[in-house]
């Protein structure tokens, strides 16, 4: 490689992670910047440059929770749909399912437009893209009116069948960027998933068109920025399905980043999962905004081609992670006297009270300080001087209208937030049949091990992994990955109507496509793979499940395991039932040349104690020892109550556990028998 860095940032709703490889001398700094929400590009050039030249970067990959903040605090762009006239209430209805059917307090997921932001559009195909009425431009006449009164800045089309024939949203999209006198983010449903489900295909639009002017905005301001340092190499940013594309391509469908920053902690947790041998792991990263959970099961990550985020239903390919809006800025309220945390997050600025910004209110962070399992001597990302007052202000700000002392509010903060994570996976454990006992939880981000040990004893889970710099480990894990391109198209037909031919022939249509967006990607032939699988269901069910299908496989094969999956995934299965295909996928891969650089091995052979500090386990005060993890000998057992400290996170070992350091600097946390 010509140059001597490869990079990878996280963007975050609090911090910016970034972390570099120097090929030269084949190590890894980490850097940790407060976040720029103006401006979220800032942040990553900052870092860049208190750190290296950004003329001698060879490759950098970034992800961001930029769309996935704008999404949770409802921050995204007001949003016009248009639809099929006769059909533009079906996304407002939302089917009509209730998601908690006992709870007889459920209210509905707020949507993210609401019925006056729908119009209707003229025009009809059937469900084989013949057109029954041609596109009426009066209509969208009519639309043009009031985006420009309104100074709507996005847009979203779904029409029915369109992922048949898109021909009509492609006339629609030139018509209004024809007509339109400002710039204006259109998004197309068939151009996002083409897959039948008018209700699923424009909430996908929708939520293109919701993110999309907030990440774009910023992905065009770091190309610049990074442009004018000297970088002039592509820019990459990591998709929610795994993989990496470039900027110019993440512009057009900003949607599919939207669990951009989560999933290179899942991506991370892969090369962890074989580097430790542990095959089943569940990963969490706990931020400063937002709690994400991801499964490794046999070593691969859990992927789904659909997932809903907050009932809010979405048609893109992605590994599987659960969200929930808790994060170390998750702010404290009251409701009726009742204590309430998140999903609000007091972000960067002003941020927790302890940063000394000028916030007022007691987030997670604040009452971790206060119970001093962070210290006012810590410096978060190596550099942040912690108040301690401030924080005691802010928490006093809260107990006093509750006639609380501060140490339970404090207690009963961290509480409340560890709650609410245990409950969130046990949404993608518990729920889908998952018993997370067999698993070992793999914890990371800013604040997620401060936490990690009694997430983990709520859910009776025996083991907690911190890897080796958790606060950048997301950032890590985004440089272990390779260009992806998911494509599919709606194939309905019977499963005893189709030849192993019919199918060759699909394949080879997608793969022909597939080949042109690589190249696009500028991948080289020789780097290329591709995968295929299908999705497919016994006759009569509205659901179906997805099965890998190999070059050779045979219909027989297929048709075997389609049963088993079915088997495993719901506990039964008919082998007689008929079957049949609902959409054929084709994965296509480019490999990235990687740095391989690991973590250097710790040298120290004597357990050495760099502070002491009282700390607050239920209710009672420990004196506990402070050890710097740089510090730490390998494979002894430490008990606690402790705590570990380095640049990027705080690790918090209460009574009744021990750890032990393995060869590379990952921590393993259980409880004493």
């Amino acid at each position: 490689m010509s140059n001597s860095y490869r990079v990878s940032a996280d963007i975050g709703g609090t911090f910016t992670d970034i972390v570099i490889e120097d090929l030269n001398k084949k190590e890894l700094k980490n850097v940790k910047v407060l976040s720029t929400p103006e401006n979220p590009a800032n942040a990553v050039v900052e870092g860049l440059k208190k750190t290296i030249n950004i003329n001698e970067i060879d490759f950098i990959v970034h992800g961001t929770t930029v769309g996935l903040n704008a999404f949770l605090e409802r921050k995204g762009s007001k949003v016009l749909l248009l639809m099929t006239k006769g059909v533009s209430d079906s996304f407002i209805i939302s089917r009509g399912d209730r998601k908690e059917l006992y709870n007889v307090q459920y209210k509905k997921q707020k949507l993210l437009i609401s019925r006056s932001d729908v119009v209707n559009i003229e025009e009809r195909l059937n469900w084989s893209g013949e057109i029954l009425k041609e596109l009426n431009y009066q209509d969208l006449d009519l639309a043009i009116e009031k985006i420009e009164a309104e100074n709507i800045p996005a847009i979203a089309i779904c029409f029915i069948h369109s992922y048949v024939n898109p021909i009509h949203e492609i006339e629609a999209k030139k018509y209004l960027q024809s007509k339109l006198k400002n710039e204006v983010e259109i998004s197309l449903s068939h151009e996002l998933a083409r897959e039948w489900r008018e209700h699923e295909r424009a909430s996908t639009a929708i939520m293109n068109s919701y993110i999309g002017p907030v990440i774009n905005k910023y992905l065009r301001s770091l190309k610049s920025q990074l442009g004018e340092g000297g970088y002039s190499k592509q820019l990459y940013i990591m998709q929610s399905n795994g993989g990496i594309i470039r900027a110019e391509t993440a512009i057009e469908q900003p949607v599919k980043t939207l669990l951009s920053g989560p999933v290179g902690g899942t991506i991370g947790g892969v090369a962890l999962s074989n580097a430790i041998s542990r095959k089943n792991l569940v990963c969490v990263d706990m931020g400063g905004t937002s709690f994400d959970m991801s499964l490794i099961i046999d070593g691969k990550p859990s992927i789904t081609n659909e997932t809903e985020l907050e009932h809010l239903p979405l048609l893109i390919p992605l590994v599987d992670i659960h969200t929930i809006g808790a994060g170390g800025g998750s702010l404290t309220w009251l409701e009726n006297n009742a204590i309430r945390v998140g999903p609000q997050s007091a972000g960067a600025n002003p941020g927790p009270a302890c940063y000394g910004k000028g916030g007022e209110y007691p987030t997670v962070t604040d009452a971790n300080l206060f119970l001093g399992r962070l210290g006012k001597d810590s410096k978060l990302g190596g550099w942040m001087q912690l108040d301690v007052d401030a924080s005691e202000k802010a928490l006093t700000r809260i107990s006093k209208e509750i006639s609380m002392n501060n140490i339970d509010l404090a207690e009963g903060i961290i509480s409340i937030i560890n709650a609410k994570m245990a409950d969130a996976i046990r949404t993608i454990t518990v729920k889908k049949g998952i018993d997370p006992r067999d698993f070992s939880l793999v914890s990371f981000g800013g604040a997620g091990s401060m936490h990690a040990v009694a997430i983990a004893e709520e859910l009776e889970m025996n083991e907690v992994i911190v890897p080796n710099n958790p606060g950048t480990f997301s950032a890590w894990g985004m440089l272990q990955t390779d260009i992806r391109k998911d494509l599919s198209v709606n194939f309905f037909n019977a499963f005893s109507s189709v030849s192993l031919d019919d199918l060759k022939k699909q394949f080879e249509l997608l793969k022909a496509e597939a080949i042109q967006l690589l190249e696009i990607e500028n991948v080289e032939k020789r780097d290329m793979s591709f995968f295929f699988n299908a999705d497919m269901r016994y006759i009569g069910q509205e659901y179906y499940v997805n099965i890998s299908i190999g070059e050779n496989d045979s219909m027989e094969t297929i048709n075997k395991n389609f049963h088993e999956t079915y088997l495993k995934q719901y506990g039964h299965s008919t082998p007689s039932g008929p079957l049949e295909f609902i959409n054929i996928r084709l994965i296509a891969e480019g490999f990235i040349p990687k740095g391989n650089i690991a973590a250097q091995k710790q040298t120290a052979n004597e357990l050495v104690k760099s502070d002491q500090r009282n700390v607050v386990f239920k209710g009672e005060s420990h004196t506990c020892p402070v050890y710097e993890r740089t510090t730490l000998p390998v494979k002894k057992e430490i008990h606690g109550p402790c705590i570990i400290e380095e640049e990027t996170s705080t690790t918090v070992i209460p009574p009744s556990y021990f750890f032990f350091l393995d060869d590379f600097n990952n921590l393993f946390i259980q409880r004493k028998k």
